[in-house]
């Protein structure tokens, strides 16, 4: 399913004309819930486990390394990065002309663009075609122009590049300040016909979220898209490819791909992009730091979100401490058997002081301007950066002011802040603002609550071990759970905005599922149960929507009880905005338990913590061509293959899983006090469908929170 960008609140805004009222006061018992500065799993429904076997100690993520995770496509194929090589086509392209008629003479375009833009900017242009007319354009880094605040005359300036310099590709930047923006130039990488991410209409483009510029003139014996393993260590999706767009000179949007990652990991996955960028991206490698890319070829379709079966972890668990080793085999040996309890993880619930459910709870209340006080209150008991952006917009009403001091990866607060200059007092046109993908997830979250403590009444009351009546279940002899299972990756990052989990991002193209798919899940009857048809590992309960069913038991009671707590109802709207309405999407289906599938652990030895137990794609590369690999990028491998510096990894600094910006203290009193002295650790490899949190898993081992302030307790 193809996802449709939201349509712009600015064509509807109407002309500044003067200073937004600060949004009202948030009630007491508001401010108290963001006072908080984590959220506990008891506060989203999480309080259950399956085996009642003792769990033990054990540090997650001391180093990125002690967390891998690699992508699993839909054919069931684990992805590892096995090659840097560029691909054949594209070694041959860069032996070739472009093609792109750059050798012309622009001597005569240039003095008229003189006539058009500042004279700087004319002398700037005349040493970027030179440039690229001395062969060099793989290295041509993209030009920006002077800042420039008339509109009008950006537009023209983009029309005369579309008509004098057909290679080139123009777009608009944010300039120096909040008022002004840049017109960037750079290469176009589509070929000579193409004209940019403008050439044509979006409807004219269909649904395609990412860039395809210059597909109409590739051969046809080649596929049109370039595919290659994105490998990367502590890095979410977004930044890398953040990072890859910006060396290459394209928009996010160019890129392709089925999930996001995690920031705190070593991870592998699958990206498209369009072909001609192959010579260019496999030279990248030489240039790029913790990011490595490679097992190029060429493919007829771009990747989109959800187009991957699940992820394959392997995590480290070190300085492991229980009572004796067989408490720790009786455990791991439990978790293959019996699995653990498929609640949606903290990651879900955002790492901001607003837990994205109360979020959600507001928008389905229709309360705009509480929604909005949410976003920019300052919070009470932190002091940061963000802190004083938001004290300072209290205090002054100053929104360009604000946007200056505001982190730009506080996506959500920076677009309600820019709407509202625009529109001033408009809370709900200020929402719409906010990216789908993003505002979409605040709604998702408040499901995810309902679900989970559901899950946990379930488990409480009718036990981990059989079917009963009125449960849900997938009726035999289909696949729907295949095509109902939420999209969402383990793998969490909180780079873009500071109170979501963009990895589930997939939910938004698995929300609104074909009613005949979700018409076969059934309440099991009397007859189920003496037949003996569903085991417990069919059992689903529902993400409430309008049209899912309920359990035919008093489970159903938790869905309306809780929401009915918060005023909310699930089968009417009081309001007619759809996208924060429950009654507007279809819903879908979870199970409730979940095994790990290939499931192997391995309990190891150390005495060294600085010192991987495990090797990433890339030292498994560097072992087989240690040569090429040293080549690629000297400087940025470490002895042990590690794209980072050992003793930045040696700090525990990725425990913070559901916290961003909590550092936990280092972990030393366990791992460095007495370097030789011997540790344990355990190992654990499996793999989980797209819909699975691992953290889950390792909270049912360990039997402890998967909390920041529960890890900071560690030591």
């Amino acid at each position: 399913m193809w996802l449709k960008p939201a349509p712009s609140c600015f064509s509807m805004l109407k002309p500044y004309c003067s200073a937004t009222p600060p949004p009202p006061p948030l009630t007491t018992a508001l401010k108290a819930l963001m006072a908080t500065k984590t959220t506990e799993e008891s506060d989203v429904g999480i309080v259950c486990y399956i085996s009642q076997l003792p769990g033990f100690r054990g540090i997650l993520k001391q180093r990125y390394s002690d967390f891998m995770v690699n992508e699993v496509d839909k054919e069931g194929n684990v992805v590892h990065l096995t090659n840097l090589d560029a691909p054949v086509e594209a070694v041959q392209e860069s032996g070739t002309t472009t093609g792109d008629g750059t050798s012309k003479d622009y001597t005569t375009e240039i003095e008229s663009f003189r006539a058009l833009a500042d004279p700087n900017d004319a002398e700037r242009l005349e040493t970027f075609i030179k440039q690229i007319n001395s062969g060099g354009e793989d290295g041509v880094m993209p030009i920006v122009l002077s800042p420039d605040y008339d509109k009008s005359h950006r537009t023209a300036v983009h029309n005369f590049f579309k008509q004098h310099f057909k290679f080139l590709v123009t777009d608009t930047v944010d300039g120096p300040d909040a008022s002004s923006k840049c017109i960037r130039v750079r290469m176009n990488s589509g070929g000579q016909n193409s004209r940019g991410r403008n050439s044509r209409k979006r409807k004219e483009r269909g649904d395609k979220p990412f860039d395809s510029r210059g597909s109409e003139d590739w051969s046809e014996h080649v596929g049109k898209f370039l595919r290659f393993h994105l490998y990367k260590e502590n890095k979410d999706t977004q930044e890398a490819l953040g990072v890859i767009g910006k060396m290459l000179g394209v928009q996010p949007r160019s890129f392709g791909f089925a999930g996001t990652k995690d920031k705190r990991a070593v991870t592998t996955q699958r990206v498209t992009v369009f072909k001609k960028l192959a010579s260019k991206l496999a030279a990248l490698n030489a240039r790029l730091i913790g990011i490595k890319v490679g097992d190029f070829c060429y493919v007829t379709e771009g990747l989109v979100l959800g187009q991957l079966l699940g992820n394959r972890f392997t995590i480290t668990l070190r300085g492991v401490v229980a009572d004796s080793e067989d408490t720790i085999k009786a455990s791991a040996s439990a978790l293959g058997r019996q699995g653990f309890i498929n609640y949606f993880g903290l990651q879900r619930f955002g790492s901001g002081s607003v837990p994205t459910h109360l979020i959600g709870g507001s928008l389905l209340r229709g309360e705009w301007k509480s929604t909005v006080s949410m976003f920019l209150d300052p919070r009470e008991g932190e002091k940061n950066v963000i802190t004083e952006a938001r004290e300072y917009y209290k205090e002054t009403n100053d929104i360009e002011g604000t946007l200056r001091k505001l982190p730009r990866h506080l996506v959500s607060e920076r677009a309600i802040l820019q709407c509202l200059k625009k529109c001033p007092g408009n809370y709900l046109q200020a929402l719409k603002a906010i990216p789908r993908t993003l505002r979409m997830m605040y709604v998702h979250s408040y499901q995810s609550y309902l679900w989970n403590h559901a899950a946990s009444m379930r488990v409480k009351k009718y036990g981990t071990d059989q079917v009963v009546l009125g449960d849900l279940v997938y009726c035999k002899g289909n696949e729907t759970e295949r095509v109902t299972e939420v999209v969402s990756s383990e793998c969490v990052d909180e780079i873009r905005d500071d109170t979501l989990d963009p990895n589930d991002l997939g939910d938004i193209a698995e929300t609104n599922l074909p009613e005949e798919k979700l018409s076969l899940v059934k309440a099991v009857t009397v007859e189920d149960i003496q037949s003996g048809n569903y085991t417990i590992e069919d059992v689903v309960l529902p993400m409430p929507g309008s049209r899912v069913i309920f359990p035919e038991n008093d489970i159903a009671d938790v869905f309306h009880n809780l929401a009915k707590k918060d005023e909310i109802s699930l089968t009417e709207s009081v309001h007619n905005v759809k996208e924060f309405s429950i009654t507007s999407v279809t819903g879908n289906y979870r199970r409730i338990f979940q095994k790990p599938v290939d499931f192997e652990w391995e309990i190891l030895k150390y005495s060294d913590g600085n010192i991987p137990l495990v090797d990433t794609d890339l030292d498994k590369i560097a072992k087989t061509k240690p040569a090429s690999v040293d080549k690629e990028d000297p400087a940025s491998l470490n002895g042990d293959g590690s794209l980072h510096d050992n003793a930045k990894q040696t700090e525990c600094v990725d425990n913070d899983i559901g916290d961003k910006g909590e550092k936990l203290p280092e972990v030393g009193s366990l791992c460095d006090t007495n370097p030789q002295e011997t540790q344990m650790a355990l190992k654990l490899s499996f793999t989980l469908p797209a819909s699975c949190y691992a953290t889950m898993a390792i909270r049912e081992l360990l039997k402890t929170s998967t909390s920041v302030a529960f890890h900071k307790t560690l030591n």
